[in-house]
């Protein structure tokens, strides 16, 4: 395991799929992982799972959407360790899905606030102690629905993470002179739990997927994993307000 210099990740959402692999990679890389959730049971298990590998770990269970619960505890995770060298904004969902006409307030409300919401929160809360990492950045997620504004029903979802791709550009610009650098991944069609009602109901179409993706396989959280491994990496340092696509080319696909 290389030595990052006792460096310090904050992962939220971090207990499963994508997040709890990029907690694994940048363990692996030597930062001390802290990981976000809300289900303890899980957190706990994993922090075990990783201590098993020698990988330095804690898990703080608050709701990324409340923003007293974010601010409490990502300040105290930046006064324990007196910096935070990488934030990794990866808690974030579809929420459901609901057209236009039917949507209720209470809904459009959820899905901005899991995915826009969360990410400035956790953002403004560790921006102090991003300010005495080393190198130090921010990673967001946002997704091929920013651009195209997602499918049926998934609309105020592409809308939510077209905010995540702005306030990447925005926290970049805002960031720059104190050196913290700020970029994001959009991850295509990865094979996580994110996907396991539509996996199970119609695995013919979950199957079908991958013919619009260029390299005709769906990814891997590990290929997210890598991805942010690098751009929290002294060889990104001079890259910012970036957003990297990680899906094998979809939309490419013949």
């Amino acid at each position: 395991m290389s030595d990052s210099n006792g460096k310090v990740a904050v992962i939220t959402g971090a207990t499963g799929g994508i997040g709890f692999q990029v907690a694994k990679r940048l363990g692996q890389d030597g930062y001390t992982v802290v990981l976000n959730g809300i289900d303890d049971e899980s957190g706990a298990q994993r922090v075990k799972e990783l201590s098993a590998e020698g990988i330095s770990s804690e898990y703080y269970g608050f709701d990324v959407t409340k923003e007293d619960e974010v601010t409490e505890n990502i300040t105290k995770i930046g006064e324990k360790y007196g910096k935070i060298d990488a934030l990794v904004n990866n808690a974030g969902g579809l929420g459901g899905r609901s057209r236009f006409e039917e949507m209720t307030t209470e809904f459009y409300r959820f899905v901005m606030a899991l995915n826009l919401d969360s990410t400035f929160f956790a953002s403004r809360a560790a921006i102090p102690y991003l300010k005495k990492g080393e190198n130090a950045s921010i990673i967001n997620y946002t997704s091929i629905a920013g651009w195209n504004a997602g499918g049926p029903g998934a609309g105020i979802y592409g809308t939510s993470k077209a905010g995540v791709h702005a306030i990447t550009r925005a926290l970049a610009k805002d960031l720059a002179e104190y050196g913290i650098r700020v970029n994001a991944v959009s991850p295509g069609t990865i094979d996580t739990d994110f996907h396991k009602q539509i996996k199970s109901t119609k695995p013919e179409v979950f199957a079908s997927w991958k013919n619009n993706i260029l390299l005709g396989r769906l990814g891997q959280p590990e290929n997210v994993a890598s991805v942010v491994s690098f751009l929290v990496s002294d060889d990104a340092s001079f890259l910012t307000a970036e957003t990297i696509q990680v899906g094998g080319g979809q939309g490419l696909g013949i």
